[in-house]
């Protein structure tokens, strides 16, 4: 069960080289609804180092826009091409550190954890993370953009409002004598 909050912004990016995505949602009670989803295009910038701190002064942006109390962000994919690989860890990184000198608080969300948590299938398309995010959501078509970079980084949003209600436990126990030892009273003789 989600537990209810006053009100809690999350922001959830999607970090790429070429097109990084943005979303914002806003929960109130245990009601989510979208702020915002967009997308930072940096095709345009052909120097890596400059897209770094284009990212940065973009993320730094919306943080100061729309005052999210914490990140969600995907983390990067491992594909087989090692330079792209660096390149998205770098943004991912930027990114990461845009939040933090902020005081947000980070949480990173691996894919097939983020479309498990939306489609309930862990290799789904983006289109089919887009498709049940816009229907749970409501969101218009005209808030639909070309780039399903802002439906996913919506998405590590969405899957971080979903573990609010589901914390981690810490591990209390490394095995049945350690429970035994710590718990004399509830062992029947």
């Amino acid at each position: 069960m989600i537990q209810p909050v006053k009100e809690k912004i999350i922001l959830g990016i999607d970090p790429g080289t070429n097109i990084m995505g943005y979303g914002i949602l806003k929960v109130t009670g245990v009601k989510p609804e979208v702020m915002t989803l967009g997308v930072i295009d940096l095709r345009k910038c052909g120097d890596s180092y400059l897209k770094l701190k284009h990212i940065y002064e973009r993320v730094q942006g919306i943080i100061s826009s729309y005052l999210p109390d914490e990140l969600a962000i995907e983390a990067p994919f491992f594909g087989k091409n090692v330079q792209s690989m660096l390149k998205l860890g770098r943004a991912q990184g930027v990114a990461i550190v845009a939040a933090l000198t902020r005081d947000i608080p980070v949480t990173e969300y691996a894919p097939l954890k983020i479309k498990m948590a939306i489609t309930g299938n862990g290799q789904a398309s983006k289109e089919q993370v887009a498709d049940m995010l816009k229907r749970m959501l409501h969101i218009p078509d005209s808030e639909m953009g070309p780039f399903m970079d802002a439906t996913d980084a919506l998405g590590a949003a969405y899957c971080h409002y979903l573990q609010m209600g589901r914390p981690e436990m810490p591990k209390a126990y490394s095995s049945w004598k350690d429970f035994i030892a710590k718990n004399p009273g509830r062992i029947k003789k």
